[in-house]
């Protein structure tokens, strides 16, 4: 059963309001925080195993909103994104650049060693580390192709999108505990309480959306991606794979920046409600449609190897993460905060590591560092290693 653009994303709200309520009615979602889309995305995911099990009807949904969402959520984060901010976390942001960068070859010889175990190309290593878990499923459309040319793989789509999919579940099911269990051990506070507009918060008391913010971050949006576009052009053009979300939120970057500069009465919508929400929901809408679309069924003869690496992946990252990127970072709440973020970017691509901090700051406080940080680590500096990395591991390979 094929379902059309609109009826998928009439599916991802239900899905959406379904994870809000179960996690309203839950008290160990909450406890735990699990993001709301998690939460709901994995149930119908389920629903729809259970159709196709039972009554073999495969639901298929359109990915076009998807992919759309995906870039406008990026965007949006650029276009939030302040150099201040960005100087502000100067010292967290460049001692996760290192390790980040680090952990992307760790995460690829890891998969490289099992898939040699169980005698497999070791493209499917490759294609099942970094570039399904910091990549995610967006960033295996672009280098299944590359690894079927290059190394032969023939199966480099179907295994890059199960590893993806286990990863997404386990960093947007594990950050949050993780941020959790440091947070209560350490008896950690966050550093400022004051009310911010940043993504995943409450958008202050009365926020001021109306007809003009509307427009402004509308036409921000568009020429944003307008200037993510023509450098995604300009990258492919010398032979250099960088996802579109990233050159976007680039984009976003660049005109924030320089709309004060050029056009001071245009309000840049940095801290705008509006813009926000724009962001809650694109992110919120973006995870139910990809969650909703897991199809557990397919893993096909690579389940063992694809379950053991997932195992293995999440056991090291969860150790590296909470004994030393939390300690490195300074043990302090913004630590706890990124290190969240971290497990979800390093295991489900950055959206879900901006869910994990958001329902860790619901919870606990506002982290104004992690939510600077991350982003640009997760989006832009992890997918472009993530790119020299996959090529130079390509070219040790071959």
């Amino acid at each position: 059963m094929e379902l059309d653009s609109r009826q998928t994303i009439i599916v991802a709200i239900l899905v959406l309001f379904l994870g809000k309520y179960l996690n309203q009615k839950v008290p160990i979602l909450r406890k735990y925080n699990i993001p709301e889309p998690v939460t709901g995305g994995l149930v119908a995911s389920l629903f729809f195993g259970l159709l196709f099990l039972l009554f073999h009807v495969d639901i298929r949904f359109s990915n076009h909103y998807r992919d759309i969402l995906l870039i406008v959520f990026f965007t949006s984060l650029g276009l939030s994104t302040k150099l201040e901010s960005i100087a502000r976390g100067g010292k967290a942001l460049l001692i996760l650049t290192v390790l980040a960068i680090a952990w992307i070859f760790i995460q690829n010889y890891l998969g490289i060693f099992l898939a040699g175990l169980f005698h497999l190309n070791p493209g499917s290593g490759l294609i099942a580390g970094s570039a399904a878990l910091q990549g995610g499923h967006g960033n295996i459309v672009s280098w299944a192709p590359v690894l079927e040319e290059s190394l032969g793989l023939s199966n480099a789509m179907e295994t890059g999108m199960i590893s993806a999919t286990f990863g997404l579940i386990a960093g947007g099911v594990l950050g949050g505990p993780v941020a959790r269990y440091l947070i209560r051990k350490h008896d950690l506070k966050p550093a400022d309480n004051k009310k911010e507009i940043i993504i995943g918060s409450k958008y202050g008391e009365n926020p001021q959306i109306d007809y003009q913010s509307i427009l402004t971050v509308l036409l921000l949006l568009s020429l944003s991606i307008g200037v993510g576009i023509y450098l995604h052009k300009l990258l492919d053009a010398v032979h250099f794979t960088l996802p579109l979300f990233a050159t976007c939120m680039l984009g976003g970057v660049i005109l924030a920046a320089l709309v004060p500069w050029i056009l001071p009465k245009l309000r840049c919508p940095a801290e705008s409600p509006t813009l926000a929400i724009t962001s809650d929901l694109s992110l919120g809408l973006f995870l139910a449609m990809a969650m909703m679309g897991l199809k557990f069924w397919e893993l096909g003869d690579e389940a063992l190897f694809i379950m053991v690496n997932i195992v293995l992946q999440t056991a090291s990252i969860l150790i590296f993460s909470a004994f030393i990127l939390f300690r490195v970072l300074g043990k302090n709440y913004d630590a706890s905060v990124m290190t969240a973020g971290y497990i979800g970017s390093a295991m489900g691509a950055t959206p879900t590591a901006m869910a994990n901090m958001s329902a860790v700051t619901k919870e606990y406080g506002p982290s104004p560092v992690a939510l600077a940080v991350i982003p640009i680590v997760g989006a832009f500096i992890i997918q472009v290693s993530n790119a020299v990395v996959i090529n130079i591991i390509i070219m040790l390979l071959k």
